[in-house]
């Protein structure tokens, strides 16, 4: 059973109005234990075992955006963005991965892909983080004895379906500690062991790093574009994520 852990998001928010019609939607989903809004400062402090993804998309059928801005404690939280590296593609960004651990031994992943080929996909962390070779490169599935009771290696986190619009979101939970993730690499493809080829569109990997836990990150514009959180959102859709 996952266990509730906190998210905070940034969302436009202008009156009391705006808080009430956002903390209405997310009452709504399953799993949401509490809602708590700062005006001043346009974030919503989330409490439950919803997907940040689920969260995002309750608010933004209200009307306004929603970014996530932290997750977790600090130390807790890691994240990974996930590419394709075919030179064939005008978009590398392909999927998102939000990792939260909830307890001493346990993580839940939120798996976000888009503009893949539609069927079966497979998460899986690797041995390392080299993805200079693209996923080619990352070694064999991490820690291949297998767990206790389990007939599946640590590194197997589970399948995620890409339906007709190359669109797919799966909520996944392992028995792993943060700390040990953080430096390798995740791939997604639609087989677990390979070979996978640098140019196949539909073989994502990235590199597993630490982020920010749920009041860790409070800066507004990035440091390196100088653009603010909304201007980065803005680009991201445009490029399909979400």
């Amino acid at each position: 059973m996952i266990e509730p852990f906190e998210a905070t998001f940034a969302v436009p928010l202008t009156c009391e109005s705006c808080i009430k019609d956002v903390s209405r939607s997310l009452y709504e989903l399953d799993g949401i234990r509490k809602v708590e809004a700062n005006l001043k400062d346009q974030l919503v402090l989330v409490e439950g075992t919803t997907a940040p993804s689920r969260i995002v998309a309750a608010i933004q059928r209200t009307g306004r955006d929603a970014i996530l801005r932290g997750s977790g404690t600090s130390n807790n939280a890691s994240v990974c963005i996930l590419e394709t590296h075919a030179t064939t593609v005008s978009n590398p960004i392909r999927g998102l991965a939000r990792m939260v651990q909830v307890s001493r031994n346990l993580t839940i992943v939120d798996l976000t892909l888009n503009g893949l080929s539609p069927g079966r996909y497979w998460a899986t962390v690797r041995e390392t983080g080299d993805i200079s070779q693209g996923p080619a490169s990352t070694g064999s599935i991490w820690e291949s004895l297998k767990l206790q009771g389990s007939d599946s290696p640590r590194g197997l986190f589970g399948a995620v379906d890409v339906d007709e619009k190359g669109k797919g979101n799966v909520f996944l939970d392992r028995s792993v500690a943060v700390w040990e993730l953080i430096g390798r690499s995740m791939v997604v493809s639609k087989s677990t062991e390979g070979p996978f080829q640098m140019e196949d569109p539909d073989t994502l990997v990235g590199v597993i790093a630490r982020s920010a836990g749920v009041w860790d990150n409070d800066k507004m514009v990035c440091s390196c574009s100088g653009k603010n959180v909304w201007e980065e959102r803005k680009e991201q859709v445009s490029k399909g994520m979400t």
